[in-house]
């Protein structure tokens, strides 16, 4: 059973602001289209007797401008393989208080980032072979990484004891980060249920997604077949 995760206040809220900001930007756009078509109308009306041919042809330059404005903006598809090309940047903490950032992926031709939480059993009983898994590689070829999605950075000492003797307990002695903004907005803005895994190239390139958890030989399966393809 997979748990869905506790959202934050403070994120939540810096979300909202940032779609409001989208938001204005579209209708801005709409507002402009409007008033080019009206232009293009008052034009096309003016100028019809002395030569319909030109006004015709600016309204097909007209339309096309719109088109292409559109698909800018108002284009769903077109923001989601704009941004599906941005490779992951980052910064944080682990459990120790050291810095973490996006460089940590260049280390290894494959990283796993598995997002669990300290409530959710699932995502505890898969890190014990999550543990095994990370030892069995050479870290320049693969190397796993834990996001704890309910501990933040500036947590009360008992979640950070909690965090740490989770990870010791089940073994999974590999780096786990501290959820903040950074990681919330560069990997975790579409994720609803923990345990999810990503898989992630040496550029920061997401390469698969795995929602719920999955026994070690499941997992060294699909390790080895996204190495081959490295």
């Amino acid at each position: 059973m997979i748990k869905p995760i506790k959202k934050f206040m403070l994120l939540s809220v810096t979300l909202t602001v940032l779609c409001a900001g989208l938001g204005g930007c579209a209708q801005t756009g709409a507002k402009n289209n409007t008033e080019n078509q009206q232009l293009g109308e008052s034009n096309q009306e003016n100028n019809q007797e002395d030569n319909q041919e030109n006004n015709q042809e600016k309204e097909t330059e007209n339309a096309g401008d719109a088109a292409e404005s559109e698909g800018g903006i108002g284009n769903p598809q077109a923001g989601q393989a704009e941004g599906a090309l941005k490779a992951l940047v980052f910064e944080g903490h682990d459990l120790e208080g050291n810095a973490v950032s996006s460089d940590i992926l260049s280390s290894s031709k494959l990283t796993m980032i598995n997002v669990w939480a300290t409530y959710c059993n699932p995502c505890l009983s898969e890190m014990p072979g999550l543990g095994e898994l990370a030892e069995a590689f050479d870290p320049e070829e693969f190397q796993i990484i834990g996001i704890i999605s309910d501990v933040q950075e500036g947590a009360d000492q008992h979640m950070l004891d909690l965090a740490a003797d989770l990870v010791e307990r089940t073994g999974a002695g590999y780096t786990h980060l501290l959820l903040n903004e950074s990681l919330y907005f560069a990997l975790l803005t579409d994720v609803t249920a923990v345990p999810t895994t990503f898989f992630i190239d040496q550029e920061g390139n997401i390469l698969d997604t795995v929602v719920g958890s999955m026994k070690k030989e499941a997992w060294e399966e699909r390790v080895h077949a996204l190495l081959e393809t490295q």
